[in-house]
């Protein structure tokens, strides 16, 4: 086991979800793909860094070390921050400066490390100071809610509040949707028609790539935890 975390839900119309959890060990562990961008701050021997981590349009492999005390953010999609370019962040996770031992500089300004408890309040100061905003629209299509723009200026708003155009965060979340039902024990055919895959070396292909495993191998792995 790599992470022991929790995690909750927000009151931030910003905000998915909020995790807070320490690294058990020391190795690497393979992630998905994710089509939220994040900010996590990650606390070790007494010393804290600030991260911004763009969406990930592929599996991966991330490293751990032991001790590590770890906050991360999970935006909405439609959440973004205008003074970034979140297609410049795409499968990267950038370093925010040190401002002191118990701060970060973010948009010309120093601000305190949020914590579990208090990090709702820390995304409602950076609202207020027009930091962070969010795209109606994006939130609208993406819910299938009737609209008047034309396909240019869907695909343009994609890109600047989430670094992904629509057809990527369907993609993403089709195969995150399809590996929950493999780890709910759901047979691979099934899963191919539940989630709307041609065949199953459709979903085999989009599994690899964005969840990083195969049908086969998140059966066994659901098998083993029932």
């Amino acid at each position: 086991m790599g992470f022991i975390y929790e995690e909750r839900g927000s009151d931030s119309p910003f905000v998915e979800k909020i995790f807070h959890g320490f690294s058990a060990g020391e190795g690497s562990t393979i992630r998905p793909a994710e089509s939220h961008w994040h900010m996590v701050f990650t606390k070790f021997q007494g010393h804290t860094l600030t991260f911004m981590v763009g969406p990930l349009t592929s599996a991966g492999v991330t490293p751990f070390t032991e001790g590590a005390e770890i906050l991360w953010i999970k935006f909405k999609h439609g959440a973004f921050m205008p003074h970034l370019d979140l297609g410049n962040f795409l499968n990267l996770e950038a370093t925010l400066p040190d401002a002191s031992g118990k701060s970060f500089w973010l948009n010309g300004s120093a601000w305190q490390f949020p914590d579990f408890e208090n990090a709702d309040t820390f995304l409602n100061r950076l609202a207020h100071r027009d930091i962070l905003t969010c795209d109606p629209l994006v939130q609208a299509v993406l819910a299938g809610e009737p609209h008047d723009y034309s396909p240019r200026t869907v695909r343009h708003r994609f890109l600047r509040a989430t670094g992904l155009s629509r057809n990527q965060i369907y993609q993403i979340e089709r195969a995150q949707r399809a590996a929950e039902m493999l780890g709910q024990g759901l047979p691979i055919l099934d899963t191919v028609s539940e989630a709307g895959y041609f065949d199953q070396p459709h979903l085999t292909r989009a599994l690899k790539l964005w969840i990083g495993h195969t049908p086969s191998q998140l059966l066994r792995e659901s098998a083993k935890s029932a």
